[in-house]
């Protein structure tokens, strides 16, 4: 039996997110597709975040990322600086 996330084609976890949105009490009803579309976005942001820190470290020639690479890759991204200030 395949996972919800390997059938969506996503790394995060499905059942985990819809389990967490159940218990959360945001709504009386929560659909499965939600939980998918949420498992999605916090995936491409996640992604989108590790890449530029990624860069950062790659330009302070490190080989992990450090909370300041990660710090600088979102202070440097208009969008993601807009949305996470």
């Amino acid at each position: 039996k395949k996972t919800k996330s390997a059938q969506a084609g996503l790394q995060f976890p499905v059942g985990r997110v819809y389990r967490l949105l159940k218990r959360g009490n945001y709504a009386d009803r929560i659909g499965p597709g939600a939980a998918i579309y949420l498992a999605a976005v916090l995936e491409y942001l996640s992604a989108e975040i590790l890449e530029l820190a990624g860069n950062a470290a790659h330009e302070n020639k490190k080989a992990r990322i450090l909370p300041r690479h990660i710090q600088l890759a979102v202070r440097n991204d208009d969008e993601l600086n807009k949305l996470l200030s």
